[in-house]
This record gives structure tokens, C-alpha cells and sequence, in this order.
């Protein structure tokens, strides 16, 4: 199992959020850890699970089909705790994303990114979500917290960025382009948000390296807190989400997690796990996440995810997943 975890406010907020519109917060706890507990001693964080059956029912009580982008809008620098105080004493944005980089598990440890700059080009990738959250939940949450958070920091409330969605526009499209401007891509091979490399130049107004020296030594202890609470299989699965199209034999994923191949053999028997299902359930979420884009001639997806013919390919999904990879894509 999973133990993934969310930042306790986020899920304050949802609450929030939902009791606003006049439902019942034992239908909105209903299914979680803590339904029958005050939310008061829920703790700092949540485990994804209850953060999901939270969204599930929220959604079900709300019959509100923009709930991700809606919660990201609420998600500004004072909701991400010690990290949005880190962000804004910050230098420059160059210095506040190396510190999102760095410590981005603190606000959804289940999220995995990747970021690069070509030519004057910055790119920020999201190699992986949660799996048991909706593709389109994810992404608008993200990118919805994303620009709020940007727009905060810089002080820039029209700051709009290039988005890109890796699924079908959907109904409430407008309030899309509404919250993130006209420069959205959908059906593309993957969520991404780009902009000119000059922005990381941009100068904080509430910039404070005493304070940003403090901040940070508190984020790398929460962060040391979490991975020593997360279990092998979870470090596992994170590491191979960030190696994504490389899959590394299991001696090599023992070694990047400081462990002999033995004891990493041993770790993953006590969890009742194995490197081998783990590999299999990371190159489903990759599969999955390609075969959504209707261009990807299948023969590439299925070199991408370490096949040499598409008919292997086929077999080992329909194993990984129980559904063929022609139905996917039709739905």
C-alpha cells in the first residue's frame, strides 16, 4: 500500500471549500481514517488514500466538475506552510524553483516533475500523479496552485504561462481559460507548463537570505521526516517515475537507494512488494499516460516503456492493467 501523503491544510481547505456550499461533513468525511475523529487531530499530513476518498466525495456531494482547479486557486504561498515562507524570501524565481525542485514532495509527495531549459525556453514536466487520482483532478489542482502560487510571489495577478494538457478539453474549458489565459494546449504527450527562461531572473520583493537559510533547514528536516517514514516500495516507484524510459535493473535501484541488493531484496519481502511488480506498475502509468495522446503511433509507446514490438507490448499491458491497449485509447 501506498503511503503517499498530502499537507494536512490542503485538505482543511477542500473542507472548507465544500461546507460553503452547505453540505454535510460527515458525508464528506464518510470513508476516510478520521470520520469518526475531530479533523482538529488529524495531524500535519494525510495519507493520499483519505486524501482521494475526500475528492471522491466531495465531488459526489458538489456535483462540481472543476473541484481540482478550483482547490489550486485557494492554494496560495501561506497554504504550503514553511515551504511558501521559503519561496518568498527568495532572491530571484531561479532560486524559489530550485527550492520547488528540491522539496516539492512537502506539498504532494505522490507528484513527480522534471525541469529543463531549452534554449530560451524553461520547461516543467510532470513525469507522474498519484495514481488514484483523476488525470484531470491532478492537473488542475497542480497547475491551478501553480499560477496562484507564481502570481503571488511575483506580485504579477495577470501573470499567464503556457499550459499544456494531457487529456481532451473538457466541458468547463472556460473557466480554464478564465484562471490561465488564452495559451493552453490540450491532448498534448504530457502536462507541461513553459515560459521564457527571463523570468527566473525576476527579483522577489519580500527577499531574505537570514530567512531563507532558516526556511530551508527546516524543509530538508521535514523532507529527511517523510522519506524515513516512506517505505522502500514508495521510494522505489518515486525513483523509477523520475528515471522515466531508463527502468534500471533492481541492483541499480538498491545502489541509488543506498541499500545492498540483498537488504533491498529483504525491505521489499517485508512489505510484500517485489522490484519487479513495482517496474511493471511504473511502466503502466507511463503506458497509460501516452496511449492517451491519440498521435503516438503505438510501436513508440511501446519502445518507450522498454519493448521491442508493439504485440509484446500489448500482452504485457492488458497483464499490467486488465484492459487492452486499443480500449484506452477509445476511451
Amino acid at each position: 500500500m501506498s503511503n503517499t501523503t498530502t499537507p494536512a491544510q490542503y485538505i482543511l481547505i477542500l473542507i472548507d471549500m465544500v461546507e460553503q456550499q452547505g453540505c454535510d461533513r460527515k458525508k464528506l468525511l464518510a470513508g476516510t481514517t478520521f470520520a469518526n475523529t475531530d479533523i482538529a487531530t488529524m495531524g500535519a499530513r494525510i495519507l493520499d488514500a483519505d486524501f482521494n476518498q475526500l475528492v471522491t466525495n466531495a465531488q459526489t456531494l458538489t456535483g462540481e466538475p472543476a473541484l481540482g482547479l478550483k482547490l489550486g486557486l485557494r492554494l496560495n504561498l501561506s497554504a504550503h506552510a514553511v515551504l511558501g515562507q521559503a519561496f518568498m524570501t527568495c532572491t530571484d524565481l531561479a532560486q524559489a524553483m530550485e527550492l520547488f525542485l528540491k522539496y516539492n514532495h512537502l506539498l504532494a509527495s505522490g507528484l513527480h516533475f522534471e525541469f529543463e531549459t531549452v534554449g530560451e525556453q524553461c520547461i516543467l514536466t510532470v513525469v507522474s500523479t498519484p495514481g488514484e487520482a483523476s488525470p484531470e483532478f491532478s492537473y488542475e489542482l497542480f497547475f491551478g496552485a501553480l499560477i496562484n502560487t507564481l502570481r503571488g510571489l511575483l506580485n504579477a495577478p495577470d501573470l499567464c504561462l503556457r499550459m499544456e494538457f494531457p487529456y481532451p478539453q473538457p466541458a468547463h474549458c472556460a473557466l480554464y481559460y478564465e484562471v490561465f489565459g488564452t495559451d493552453m494546449h490540450f491532448d498534448t504527450p504530457q502536462g507541461r507548463i513553459l515560459f521564457h527562461r527571463d523570468l527566473l531572473d525576476t527579483r522577489l520583493p519580500s527577499s531574505n537570505p537570514v530567512l531563507r537559510n532558516l526556511f530551508e533547514a527546516e524543509c530538508a528536516r521535514l523532507l529527511a521526516d517523510l522519506e524515513e517514514e516512506n517505505s522502500v516500495s514508495e521510494r522505489t516507484l518515486r525513483l523509477l517515475r523520475k528515471l522515466e524510459g531508463q527502468y534500471p535493473q533492481m541492483p541499480q535501484i538498491a545502489a541509488m537507494l543506498n541499500l545492498s541488493p540483498r537488504t533491498y531484496r529483504r525491505r521489499l519481502d517485508e512489505e510484500r512488494q517485489s522490484f519487479q511488480r513495482l517496474l511493471d506498475q511504473v511502466r503502466a502509468e507511463h503506458a497509460t499516460r501516452y496511449l492517451q495522446n491519440k498521435r503516438l503511433p503505438l510501436s513508440s509507446i511501446a519502445y518507450l516503456v522498454g519493448f521491442s514490438d508493439a504485440s509484446n507490448f500489448r500482452r504485457a499491458y492488458q497483464k499490467w492493467t486488465g484492459k487492452a491497449p486499443r480500449d484506452v485509447r477509445r476511451g
